[in-house]
């Protein structure tokens, strides 16, 4: 395994790899939707404008399979960023890999980036260098792909709240009283599986990656037919995580009963 580039500072490790490829997705993001409505035209809509047109009306699909429309139209913008930005980020590691060897400490503004306690581990597992790993996809980083279920945890309760109260409320003590404390737990573990599911797809095929890297030339073939399925799943995760945003806040806010 490679080493990442934690910067401990004020009691927290921080790791840049993920930070920024984090970065670069949400960029390439906005920069696709901007480019999308930048020259909007009835007559003569653009490529990139027809491809937008289709995301957007796919993402209507996935909203309207999980509620009524009218009801969760509001939502297809939370719906497009998120199938589009973990798309992306499932994506982002898989052109390239930026690696770099350090048999010495790196600092920055006196915080270690790569520290001894690294180079000591490869020199552990014969090595002479610190193999540091800083670029990868984002999704690949189970505090990202947690970070996102959150968001969607918090967004699916405070609706859930807000817009049926006495349905959201109600849930939990179904269809006895004494189910409450397992309706919480179901409703804890939600975004925590959301995240890990996304986390080892795109984990799991980035170790692959690296392994068939190791295997030379001989490895080439494989890689690219690994690389043509990664896309697959790629967009399959995507896809997952975007529908089940969509029918758990159907649960919480629209359903009367589950």
């Amino acid at each position: 395994m490679h080493e990442l580039p934690i910067w401990e500072i004020g009691g927290l490790n921080l790791d840049l790899s993920t930070i920024g490829t984090t970065i670069v997705s949400a960029v390439i993001v906005f920069i696709l939707a901007r480019l999308a409505v930048r020259n909007l035209s009835v007559e003569n809509p653009g490529k990139l404008q027809n491809f937008m047109e289709w995301v957007v009306e796919f993402v209507q699909g996935i909203v309207a399979s999980a509620m009524p429309l009218k009801k969760g139209k509001g939502l297809i913008a939370l719906g497009l960023t998120l199938i589009m930005f973990i798309f992306i980020s499932n994506l982002l590691g898989l052109p390239f890999a930026v690696i770099t060897d350090h048999k010495e400490p790196v600092t920055l503004m006196g915080y270690d980036l790569v520290s001894q306690e690294a180079i000591d581990r490869a020199k552990e597992k014969g090595s002479d260098y610190a193999h540091v790993l800083w670029w990868k996809s984002p999704t690949a980083d189970l505090s990202v792909t947690l970070g996102i279920a959150l968001i969607v945890f918090v967004i699916v309760h405070y609706l859930g709240f807000t817009r049926n109260r006495h349905h959201y409320l109600k849930h939990y003590f179904e269809p006895y009283w004494f189910f409450f404390p397992l309706n919480l737990i179901k409703e804890i573990f939600k975004p925590i599986t959301l995240g890990l599911r996304l986390f080892a797809n795109i984990f799991a095929g980035e170790i692959l990656i690296a392994t068939i890297i190791m295997a030379g030339v001989f490895g080439i073939p494989i890689m690219i037919a690994w690389q043509g399925f990664s896309i697959f799943i790629g967009a399959i995760q995507a896809f997952l995580f975007t529908i089940l945003t969509m029918v758990y806040i159907a649960q919480a806010s629209i359903h009367e009963e589950h």
